[in-house]
């Protein structure tokens, strides 16, 4: 069954009409707030380069898990 799914403000303009692996090809930069600097600062750190480098880095992932385990009242 397809999904659609309006991401536009999550993304930079330039990648609003990109298929979901073009936007996980892309660089970090391409998520709307992220600075070419920020994106910088992410390879620099944690060798993320693309989009989909930050979803599957296990130090992000973790943070989420956390959170969210934060979000069902957890101690």
């Amino acid at each position: 069954m397809p999904v659609s799914v309006n991401l536009d403000s999550l993304l930079d303009k330039a990648y609003e009409s990109s298929s979901l692996q073009e936007i996980l090809d892309a660089p970090v930069a391409a998520l709307a707030g992220v600075s070419e600097s920020d994106a910088e600062a992410l390879k620099s750190a944690f060798n993320v380069k693309t989009v989909a480098d930050l979803g599957k880095n296990k130090y992000f992932k973790a943070a989420v898990a956390l959170y969210e385990l934060s979000q069902t009242g957890a101690k």
